[in-house]
């Protein structure tokens, strides 16, 4: 069976560069060249813009077709549309735990900020598409490292299993083995655009950096030149993970 993927949408604008700058700032994700097109990354979903000579004017029918958005901080991004300028078309709100709002940006075009509580999200099913699958000592911990470390939505599920929202395409798995034995093998690669930004992060929040006999790593824990720059660390049961680093034009 054909299936499609939906991965990107292009925004015309009388000024894209502007346009551009604005959801850069207000999603924190840097324009990017591509091509003819400015680009901005929301986490594997981009948001492409260009000039077209039949685009004029603000956009008069936003309500038409309205970008959805599921931000990690709904207040934080609101915060940065009120800093600037943004109109509402309804404000921030909570709906029985669940955050709405819709924002026009400089052009006119809406753009919807949803944020489902726990709950609601694990009601929506497995992912559909193959996932990976960990074993992990303790589902508490798990929860924890996966959630308030590394920023992930962890979603209760059945059995007393965990999805781990690693990004908007995927999911992993977290089941409990309290016997479980780690592999020694990196089970979890992470890209990172700034992987020293990223570095410093981790570590701020705790995490402490696998170093190997042998290895070329720096005094942060990073082997660079020898393929892409990388950095390794376990969470609380032993699987190793790593961020890596990818091209930021790429």
């Amino acid at each position: 069976m054909a299936t499609a993927t939906v991965n990107s949408m292009l925004l015309s604008s009388p000024d894209p560069d502007a346009l551009a700058r604005w959801y850069g700032e207000v999603f924190e994700a840097p324009p990017m060249p591509m091509g003819p097109y400015t680009v901005i990354d929301l986490d594997g979903f981009f948001v492409m813009f260009d000039k077209r000579d039949e685009v004029t004017g603000p956009n008069r029918e936003g309500a038409r077709v309205v970008l959805n958005v599921e931000p990690d901080d709904p207040e934080a991004v609101a915060g940065r549309i009120d800093a600037l300028g943004g109109e509402w078309v309804s404000p921030l709100e909570s709906r029985d735990g669940d955050l709405f709002a819709t924002a026009k940006d400089p052009d006119g075009n809406w753009i919807q900020l949803i944020r489902l509580r726990d709950e609601m999200e694990a009601q929506m099913g497995a992912p559909t598409t193959p996932f990976p699958g960990i074993a992990v000592r303790d589902m508490e911990d798990t929860t924890r490292f996966y959630r308030d470390v590394l920023g992930m939505r962890v979603l209760p599920s059945e059995m007393g299993t965990s999805w781990i929202r690693i990004d908007r395409r995927t999911s992993m798995l977290a089941y409990p083995k309290p016997d479980h034995v780690p592999a020694t093998h990196t089970v979890l690669n992470i890209p990172t655009r700034d992987i020293d930004a990223t570095v410093a992060d981790l570590t701020a929040r705790g995490v402490e950096f696998v170093r190997y006999d042998g290895a070329p790593q720096d005094d942060k824990g990073v082997m660079r030149g020898n393929g892409p720059d990388i950095a390794w660390f376990a969470d609380p049961s032993g699987n190793v993970l790593s961020v890596i680093a990818v091209d930021p034009g790429a």
